[in-house]
């Protein structure tokens, strides 16, 4: 059995998508939901489907390596950044080299780094006129999105889309693909 450990920051529809995937697998578990705040919408996922959760504390998680030992005890094989805003710590990628993944919402490496997140990075693809925008699911590592690319798929945009509506192309994107592409690095 391979274990995930889902950490988010919001809503949690990959999460969501992410569940419902491996939901009567007998291969993938979901053991944990971690959350960054006690408000995120994810907790209540996870709720609702059984599994444990956790709040994590900012302080706490950039200055310890406390959440180790929760990890460890999820027996964790796959670390899935399912919208989680906060950098991930260098002591958490060492533990876990190569275990750690991440969905951004842009075809990396255009439109990555800090504060490139949800809304922000749909109205830069629009300002810029792109032509297409897409998904980017990487490795992570010390610097925000700049991981070895796991897989990539891109939308045709239109002129007349709004930022709202390239963001709503590419979450379909997102929900499509990434608990595709996990099962296939957990199980490969």
């Amino acid at each position: 059995m391979k274990n995930i450990v889902i950490f988010a920051s919001g809503r949690g529809s990959n999460a969501q998508k992410i569940i419902a995937y491996f939901k009567d697998s007998d291969q993938v578990n979901i053991r944990c939901i971690i959350a960054s705040k006690q408000t995120a919408g994810v907790l209540d996922l996870a709720k609702a489907n059984e599994i444990s959760s956790l709040v994590l504390d900012k302080q706490n998680f950039n200055n310890t390596d406390d959440i180790l030992t929760t990890l460890k005890e999820c027996k964790t094989d796959l670390i899935v950044l399912a919208g989680f805003l906060w950098k991930i710590p260098l002591y958490l990628v060492k533990a876990y080299p190569k275990k750690i993944v991440n969905i951004h919402p842009a075809l990396l490496p255009k439109y990555g780094g800090k504060g490139m997140y949800g809304h922000h990075i749909h109205k830069a693809v629009k300002e810029a006129k792109e032509k297409e925008s897409g998904i980017t699911i990487h490795y992570v590592n010390e610097i925000y999105d700049d991981g070895e690319i796991i897989y990539q798929t891109s939308t045709e945009l239109s002129n007349d889309m709004t930022a709202d509506d390239i963001g709503a192309a590419v979450l379909k994107l997102e929900h499509k693909h990434f608990p595709r592409i996990i099962d296939k690095i957990l199980l490969p």
